[in-house]
């Protein structure tokens, strides 16, 4: 009996990897890659049955794969105030909204909002507890910035956590008073006390979250994404959730699920392994991934952990959330239980701690397939790129980060190390497979601005930033792919469109190995989806 494809998609540029050409066509059986080639070759795979997708000389690839964001958490945000720059432009549209959803909640409710960047309002910093008070007197408002990192408060909120102006800063946090007042200002474990005060979303709200999340994902083409930090929001009940949405039909890209693992703090690694959750666990759709520590913050919000101190802040390093001998214990303990470790260092100071903590790991109980990795790795020295390279230890960065927030960082630290960070071209070419991501909802889960700024290195105002640093079209959709993949042990599954890989395809308007980077940027869109051999996303109708 011949083998019939179940789906052949032809009459298109189909990008199937960056050691493997081009082909016009592409036959799917039983969800994975069964051949590719010219349409004549391929379309003599079709029987009576098999579905026929003309690309219309579209281009397709390899479903994208996020590396780096939080599903779920974007999920919820979705449903919280819009916080972010489009949407809130200026401080008084910004309490106008928060106003708008506390009249819509009633009084006492919680107000949650997420996006702000001071640098892009139009007073030029953050928002205080008083401005708060005033937008929302009768509710408790919890507002994240951009970065995750930072939030502010207003008073409901901090009397609910029971946080005075006489409250101590807890160690690697910072709940900051000015003239014996709280300004509203929390950073990192700063937070901990307003957080543990609001209300965990419900099961059904965590499934849903997971749902919605998803769905926007495949509109641009990602198929498959680590959620980088299960454990976040609802604990343990974050695991139950994604096995509920899976179960149900109701988890719409693959997820590599990585561990809050937090000494001291959000930490589900305990309960994991009693269930005999390691990393590599679980299925295609759902898979136990490392676990995550967070040791520093954000550039943006003065918190990264640097060697050299912030332009005008002399005794201003950031904020070192972890010592090195709980971090070493932690890490020893994760990596010998069989735990691949994805640890938050986004300062050099940060990345020598964590990278010193894995190569103690490492050498206690060698493994040199393990692949732990620096999620973010903004402002690593050459040194440590060596030293990562010769530990098998790889970086997570985000490209955005240099589109969305390098005129920021630029205006918080001197030009050069502006320059060399998130250093992509250096990555790739000292074979460090460099990721690609978005961090969402940090930024949007939209990879244009990625894959523009790993092209240009340059801004949203139009500012270039290190342009020794960017990589070729095929380079940058690498990372997005191939090296994605490879960053949670799938390299040898999927990122590539070949026989016998899943058959998870992203189909766009416009050829991304040659298209400008403005017009990649600007106007290109994702046209169809293809998880798995099936119909995921048809914005276009070409499945139809």
């Amino acid at each position: 009996m011949p083998v019939y494809a179940d789906t052949i998609l032809k009459n298109g540029k189909i990008w199937l990897g960056a050691s493997d050409g081009h082909a016009e066509a592409l036959a799917i059986f039983a969800g994975r890659v069964l051949a590719t080639g010219t349409t004549a070759e391929i379309t003599t795979l079709a029987g009576p049955e098999t579905k026929i997708i003309d690309l219309g000389g579209r281009f397709a690839m390899p479903g994208l794969n996020e590396a780096h964001l939080h599903l779920l958490p974007m999920g919820l945000t979705m449903e919280e105030v819009d916080a972010r720059p489009a949407a809130a432009p200026t401080l008084a549209k910004l309490l106008a909204n928060i106003a708008a959803r506390a009249k819509e909640l009633g009084p006492g409710k919680w107000v949650l909002a997420r996006g702000y960047d001071q640098a892009k309002l139009d007073i030029g910093r953050h928002p205080t507890r008083e401005e708060l008070d005033r937008a929302a007197p009768e509710n408790p408002v919890y507002l994240v910035r951009t970065c995750g990192h930072i939030s502010i408060c207003n008073s409901m909120a901090f009397a609910r956590a029971q946080v005075t102006a006489h409250t101590p800063s807890p160690a690697g946090g910072l709940i900051e008073v000015k003239e014996g007042q709280l300004t509203g200002f929390l950073a990192e474990t700063g937070r901990d006390p307003v957080r543990e005060v609001i209300p965990e979303p419900t099961d059904d709200e965590l499934v849903a979250a997971i749902e919605r999340g998803g769905r926007y994902l495949l509109e641009f083409g990602i198929t498959s994404c680590m959620d980088a930090g299960v454990g976040m929001r609802a604990a343990f009940r974050e695991i139950a959730a994604y096995h509920r949405a899976e179960r149900e039909g109701r988890l719409p890209v693959r997820t590599y699920q990585t561990l809050m693992g937090d000494p001291g703090g959000r930490n589900i690694v305990p309960e994991c392994r009693m269930a005999g959750l390691i990393t590599g666990t679980g299925s295609d759709m759902l898979r136990i991934g490392p676990v995550k520590i967070f040791t520093d913050g954000s550039v943006g919000g003065r918190t990264a952990w640097m060697r050299g101190h912030y332009d005008g802040q002399p005794e201003n390093f950031g904020l070192a959330t972890l010592d090195d001998a709980t971090l070493e214990k932690a890490v020893m303990e994760y990596h010998r239980a069989g735990y691949q470790m994805a640890i938050h260092a986004i300062g050099d100071a940060a990345i020598e701690q964590v990278l010193v903590a894995y190569e103690k790991a490492l050498a206690a109980h060698p493994d040199p397939d393990r692949r732990h990795r620096i999620e973010h790795c903004g402002f690593p020295s050459r040194d440590q790129l060596e030293r990562m390279k010769k530990a098998g230890i790889y970086p997570a960065p985000q490209p955005v980060f240099m589109h969305d927030f390098a005129d920021l960082y630029a205006s918080v630290l001197d030009k050069p190390r502006v320059a060399a960070s998130y250093p992509f071209r250096t990555f790739y070419e000292m074979g460090l497979k460099p990721s690609a991501s978005s961090d969402a909802p940090v930024c949007d889960a939209n990879p244009f601005p990625s894959i523009y700024a790993m092209l240009t290195r340059t801004s949203w105002r139009g500012n270039v930033h290190g342009p020794n640093e960017t990589l070729t079209h095929e380079q940058a959709l690498q990372s997005f792919t191939e090296f994605s993949a490879f960053g949670e042990k799938t390299e040898n599954e999927k990122g590539r469109l070949v026989p016998g890989f899943l058959a998870d395809i992203a189909v766009f308007s416009r050829d991304l190995t040659k298209a400008s980077p403005e017009d990649i940027l600007n106007d290109t869109r994702c046209e169809l989806t293809i998880l798995g051999g099936r119909i995921a996303f048809d914005r276009a109708g070409l499945a139809a």
